[in-house]
């Protein structure tokens, strides 16, 4: 009788860890959207705040989703910046950033994905795609800026859709920060012991649009960074083509380039410096 209680305990524990197993990578399946984008509405300060001006823009995607933007302008700019934020919050969680990149002689057009902040729609990998599509059109058909002046940058999340519309079109130069390589390669970081390379309904595969992007590249990244492991970045920057330029930062995931200010900007300034000359 003890050697059946035994046997049968033993079956027990393992059909529960079978559960157990199964029922988490069911969640993973089901709730991806939920542990990728994480939109909020509200927008809380707009640049004037920090001192700037901007326009509001409306524009709309090739799908018909209304986005919204603000374009800043800096006096006797040297060129303008796309910005694609990550995955949290919104344009106005950004005016520190503006801010730099105003500071250093860029105009800003920085857009909200589709839902996210005032722009309508649910968020989606395919429509990311589409939102930066119709903000690059927006400043080069609509504003009538010629693509050799913009810098795409993204940040986080942002990175692999700023390596997107790289790679679909000729900007004059590209900045990922604290970029990963692929959706699937962070989840199976994240959890080594499911199956998430088969599970995965995202990719946002960076690293493979980035060998396809032939204008010069700033790869910023941080040993430090707790969300997004430093070895992301070291692989971009590898695969990555010349021109290109690796600037290490320290600090986390979201305030690296806060906690190394001097190095950030010194390096954005010498990145933006090299292309001008070119």
């Amino acid at each position: 009788m003890e050697s059946i209680s035994f046997w049968g305990l033993i079956k027990a524990v393992f059909f529960a860890a079978g559960a157990v197993y199964i029922a988490l990578a069911l969640l993973l399946a089901i709730f991806q959207s939920r542990m990728i984008y994480y939109p909020t509405y509200s927008i809380d300060s707009t640049p004037r705040q920090i001192g700037l001006g901007y326009d509001d823009v409306d524009f709309v995607s090739d799908d018909g989703i209304r986005l919204n933007g603000w374009f800043i302008p800096a006096e006797n700019r040297i060129g303008v910046l796309l910005f694609c934020h990550g995955n949290a919050g919104n344009i106005s969680h950004r005016l520190e950033s503006i801010k730099i990149f105003h500071d250093l002689g860029l105009s800003v057009f920085i857009f909200d994905y589709r839902g996210y902040g005032l722009s309508e729609g649910d968020p989606s990998e395919n429509g990311t795609y589409r939102d930066v599509e119709a903000a690059w059109n927006h400043l080069t058909e609509i504003s009538m800026i010629d693509p050799s002046e913009i810098i795409v940058f993204g940040r986080s999340l942002g990175g692999s859709i700023a390596a997107y519309i790289a790679k679909e079109q000729n900007p004059g130069a590209l900045i990922l920060e604290s970029a990963m390589t692929s959706v699937p390669d962070i989840a199976a970081g994240m959890y080594p012991f499911l199956p998430v390379r088969l599970l995965a309904r995202f990719e946002y595969n960076t690293i493979d649009y980035i060998r396809e992007i032939s204008c010069p590249v700033l790869v910023i990244h941080s040993p430090d960074d707790e969300i997004i492991p430093y070895e992301n970045g070291q692989k971009l920057f590898a695969a990555a083509n010349e021109p290109k330029l690796f600037l290490e930062l320290t600090g986390g995931h979201n305030e690296g380039f806060l906690l190394a200010a001097k190095e950030y900007k010194d390096g954005l300034r010498e990145f933006i410096g090299k292309i001008l000359q070119e």
